[in-house]
């Protein structure tokens, strides 16, 4: 099941440069992505946020060489959730929650 909810294999780099591309269309929504890290058979977590087109994680090292991949370890991405920017304390910016990672891949999705 969890194969199912999770990051279904295209490679994460490609997902993530896509959810920039797509970002950067989108100045007003901020895409919070959460899943782990596989680090010697722990699981550690990972939280991105993509906004404006840039991703950067709160919980781990972000590459800014963008010749090279964004993250520079081996993940899984289980929840994507958007809101609109900019965040306050509130859930009120709270737009919409998918566990699907090719459901954001849909620009109208982000609205």
């Amino acid at each position: 099941m969890e194969g199912t909810l999770a990051f279904q294999r295209m490679e994460e780099s490609d997902l993530i440069n896509c959810l920039e591309r797509i970002s950067s269309k989108i100045p007003d929504k901020i895409l919070k992505i959460e899943g782990y890290i596989n680090k010697a058979n722990q699981r550690e977590q990972l939280e991105i946020i993509i906004f404006k087109g840039i991703s950067s994680s709160t919980t781990h090292p972000t590459e800014i060489d963008v010749e090279k991949k964004v993250f520079e370890f081996d993940y899984t991405l289980t929840k994507f959730r958007l809101y609109k920017a900019p965040l306050t304390n509130t859930e009120d910016n709270f737009i919409r929650e998918n566990q699907n990672s090719s459901f954001f891949l849909t620009q109208r999705n982000w609205n």
